[in-house]
């Protein structure tokens, strides 16, 4: 067998374990919109870099056939291309968006790296004391009434209340506030002209009428965008890639 057919065969294993794990990525740990506001594409190019590029070519590189020691080297390549890959996907699997906070007057998407077992351990509710496998959980935050050295504690700790689960509620009870502060999707489009074309879609999508959607800003991994909602019901109706603040 000539080197260029063993790396051909690393290569083409190498592929269908990417695009295997590459699909429960984009379709259940990071959903859209999520792959690209909370980074999971450019997190995907490490597993791609690793997994698909690395090890083949360090095949091309030793292989040959009849060499001693191959059975070695060929070992060696298998396990260091294994650590890196399990390396990777523990990234992207800590990073993975586990809650979606409405908090105030945007929304945060939080990771699961974000959130200490201590402090899910004392959530609200059941279901905010686990990190989600299947994309982010819809919630809200609610500043406590009455005494709020906790929370000021917490906030010189690094930890924002869209971080502490024990202030998380249904969403419903967050939508009025954020709807509050919500803005008109007309102010958006005077301010972004060039998305016209996607508000019009997202209209047209909703069947509401321009004057029943809303927009408040969405906190992204590296830059922010534009999160759509129903005045009416407040259930957001879909992602832009403006920042709006």
């Amino acid at each position: 067998m000539s080197r260029w057919k063993a790396a051909g065969i690393h290569l083409g294993i190498s592929l269908i374990i990417a695009i295997l794990i590459g699909s429960m990525i984009y379709f259940v740990w990071y959903p859209p919109p999520y792959f690209t506001v909370a980074g999971g594409s450019t997190l995907i190019l490490l597993i791609m870099g690793v997994d698909v590029v690395i090890g083949p070519c360090l095949t091309l590189a030793v292989f040959r056939t009849g060499k001693r020691g191959l059975k070695f080297d060929l070992g060696v390549i298998a396990i260091l291309q294994f650590v890196a890959f399990c390396y990777g996907l523990s990234v992207i699997t800590a990073a993975r968006p586990v809650f979606l906070v409405a908090e105030m007057d945007r929304f945060v998407p939080v990771s699961a790296y974000q959130l200490e077992d201590a402090d899910l351990a004392k959530a609200s509710r059941p279901e905010f004391s686990t990190r989600s496998w299947t994309g982010p959980r819809l919630v809200g935050a609610v500043l406590p009434k009455g005494d709020t050295s906790d929370l000021t504690i917490s906030a010189l700790a690094g930890k924002d209340i869209d971080k502490l689960p024990k202030y998380y509620v249904p969403y419903n009870e967050a939508v009025a506030a954020l709807l509050a502060h919500a803005h008109p999707i007309s102010a958006l489009k005077e301010k972004a002209p060039q998305l016209s074309a996607e508000i019009d879609r997202l209209i047209a999508q909703s069947e509401a009428p321009a004057t029943e959607l809303v927009y408040v800003p969405l906190e992204g991994r590296v830059d922010s965008y534009t999160m759509v909602l129903s005045k009416r019901t407040g259930q957001p109706l879909g992602v832009l890639a403006f920042d709006p603040w």
